[in-house]
């Protein structure tokens, strides 16, 4: 069951009594996890693991909140533990037996309802150690559940034109789950995708959206003052969910069989380069609105070469390379050459006063109000570019901020405008 909803907003004041206890649980494997605890009295206790950002002192004030309304906190660093760098990749070397056994001390030393909480790339762990304990403990109540916030459920942001592929696990697991998903982000974009696949092993999906803020929210040091508050609020939220989430977590549940194999994610970063499209070469429909409300179609500057930019005024690799797209504008403006983006999904207001007042740009920008544009041309990350050539077949594309107007790109350009039909064909 997948509940989409708008829950509300509940305001607590805090007065921070908890108390932090540093401890040492040692796994079946002898491994030993270094656990700072937030001791409560209440009967919940929340196993918190940090994203691929590592631990932020954000998080140790929202556990001091939550246990001094009587959620107990256990915040762990397994990266550290493992004596790995803190870099994603490294969240996929943490065993499942070892959340595994933090889960079933946290539920035998404590008699607690255990939810796991993270962020980002730190669900996957959680999920295949709270898969690994629901094999091994069928029908047991001990775990209620996990508040996830703007989970990375993917293997890997796929180049424009590949296909995305979801870690196995996230189609295995059947917990009751709580997404807390702010809605900008490109992670917004996937939630029927993952709930889908949440759904398929039995998982009970509540998706509350954050309208107004981005993907780490609660630990930003350019945080909006609309993230400052939702971050203040964050305890709140939390507690929240959990108890949501509690009438959800009383009836047993046996995990079901993973039955793809989980896959190697890669450890090298990938080449942000413009590379050769690997999709389908053939443009898609681009038919929006502009900020005047004139219809833009892309078949409208069929014989130029074109760039397709997605992007969105909240994201800050977007932002960087917009002035280099205007100079590129600026030095292509006497060849058959045209820009083009499109925004993702704000309103008219906020993109015109970005325009008026951070980046200005004299090429068109349409507005893909409801992401149907995105969704039709694969947009996974923001920003994605697409090089159109003049017969209307995507040759280049990347994912992420490029200077549009450095050499190499140039020279790619005026290639394409230089080709003849016949070259083509």
């Amino acid at each position: 069951m997948s509940l989409l909803r708008c829950l509300p907003l509940l305001l607590l004041s805090f007065t921070i009594h908890a108390e932090q206890r540093p401890h040492v649980v040692t796994t079946q494997a002898g491994d030993e996890i270094n656990i700072v605890e937030h001791a409560a009295n209440g009967a919940v206790l929340f196993l918190w693991l940090p994203s691929e950002a590592g631990p932020h002192v954000s998080e140790t004030r929202t556990a001091d909140r939550l246990a001094s309304h009587g959620i107990e906190v256990w915040r762990l660093n397994l990266v550290e533990d493992y004596f790995l760098p803190t870099v994603a990749s490294s969240l996929e070397q943490i065993p499942a037996s070892t959340v595994r056994d933090l889960i079933q001390q946290a539920i035998t030393k404590t008699g607690k309802r255990v939810y796991l909480v993270s962020t980002g790339r730190g669900a996957i762990p959680m999920l295949r150690g709270a898969h690994l304990w629901q094999q091994q403990h069928p029908g047991a109540l001990g775990l209620a559940g996990a508040i996830l916030m703007s989970p990375k459920f993917y293997v890997e942001t796929p180049d424009p034109g590949e296909a995305a592929a979801l870690m196995p696990v996230v189609s295995a697991t059947n917990l009751p789950l709580f997404i807390l998903q702010p809605e900008q982000s490109p992670w917004f974009w996937k939630l029927n995708d993952t709930t889908t696949a949440l759904e398929h092993g039995g998982s009970d999906v509540f998706i509350r959206r954050l309208p107004g803020v981005r993907d780490r929210f609660n630990f930003r040091p350019d945080a909006s003052e609309a993230e400052h508050k939702l971050s203040t609020a964050l305890p709140a939220l939390l507690m929240q969910a959990a108890k949501l989430l509690a009438d959800y977590s009383r009836t047993p549940r046996t995990a079901v069989a993973q039955t793809t194999a989980t896959p190697r994610v890669r450890t090298e970063k990938k080449d942000h380069r413009l590379q050769t499209y690997k999709g389908k070469p053939q443009a898609p429909e681009l038919r929006l609105p502009n900020l005047n409300t004139v219809i833009i179609d892309l078949k409208d500057v069929r014989g130029r070469v074109v760039l397709v930019n997605f992007w969105a005024s909240w994201c800050p690799p977007c932002v960087h390379e917009m002035p280099s797209m205007q100079r590129l504008q600026d030095l292509m403006q006497q060849q058959d050459f045209a820009i083009l983006g499109v925004n993702m999904a704000e309103d008219k207001q906020t993109i015109q006063e970005f325009l008026d007042t951070k980046v200005k740009v004299n090429f068109p920008v349409v507005m893909d109000s409801k992401g149907l544009a995105l969704k039709r041309w694969g947009v996974f990350a923001f920003p994605t570019s697409y090089l159109i050539d003049k017969q209307g077949r995507i040759r280049y594309a990347l994912f992420g901020s490029v200077e549009w107007d450095a050499p190499e790109m140039v020279s790619t350009i005026t290639s394409m405008i230089n080709e003849s039909s016949a070259d083509n064909k």
